[in-house]
């Protein structure tokens, strides 16, 4: 995990800890399940689907999950925390919802996200400065919002916490959780879920995968990804500033 110093005091134990996610269509399921499932061990907490409306929301799984709240009835976020997915891409597209993403990170005590959640927070200016990571295959578009991409497992930056890809929300989950309740609680959580990872094969990053194999992904997604990058790039910056090409990091 990388990390620079910045903790916020511990949340005070007689006032729940409101956690905002945004739940939109074509969101990756376990990047929003997963640390979810963590989400529901903290201690005093309420967790907050949020949508423009109370309709179910298909997932890229095919299946879908019945939002909580609206972005005109959702409280106030301690922690904004975005999922990733072809969906966060397409969030960029919404000025309501990067509206909201704005107004929520105000005055929120964390700033967070998963996999190409982080891409929702850049196309939102949340992630400018910031040092942040993503899933891989798309990490080194965030520089093109001014951000600098970090290849680890869980990035904190002052009040950011961004994880990578899909899998890794888990443990970004853990890691909120001691910031939040301290090293114990998190532990304890961790126990309890019995999250103690063991894949069956040694190629799920690209440090152990095949090389050809990280290309023609990267391919993929990228020439997907690239041209919705570019247009919210260019909806911050309309005064045609040139923009940095995504560097490989």
């Amino acid at each position: 995990m990388a990390s620079s110093c910045f903790r916020v005091d511990l949340v005070p134990k007689d006032e729940p800890l409101r956690i905002v996610i945004p739940l939109f269509p074509n969101v990756t399921q376990l990047d929003l399940t997963g640390p979810a499932q963590v989400f529901a061990n903290y201690p005093n907490t309420e967790v907050h689907l949020v949508w423009h409306t109370l309709e179910p929301v298909e997932t890229d799984c095919g299946w879908s999950i019945v939002p909580t709240t609206t972005f005109e009835t959702c409280p106030p976020a301690d922690v904004l925390f975005v999922p990733g997915g072809q969906g966060a891409f397409e969030l960029h597209d919404d000025p309501v919802a990067i509206e909201f993403l704005r107004r929520n990170a105000d005055g929120a005590r964390w700033v967070t996200s998963v996999c190409t959640g982080s891409f929702a927070l850049a196309a939102a200016g949340l992630l400018t400065g910031y040092r942040a990571t993503s899933h891989w295959a798309s990490l080194s578009m965030l520089s093109m919002f001014g951000a600098t991409p970090v290849r680890e497992r869980v990035v904190i930056d002052r009040n950011r916490i961004t994880g990578a890809g899909i899998t890794s929300g888990i443990e970004f989950a853990f890691v909120l959780a001691a910031q939040l309740f301290g090293d114990e609680r998190a532990k304890i959580i961790q126990l309890f879920l019995e999250y103690d990872p063991q894949p069956g094969f040694d190629g799920g990053n690209p440090w152990t995968a095949d090389p050809e194999l990280i290309s023609k992904l990267t391919a993929e997604v990228q020439g997907r990804r690239l041209p919705l990058v570019q247009q919210a790039v260019d909806r911050m910056n309309p005064v045609g500033l040139e923009d940095p090409a995504p560097t490989r990091v």
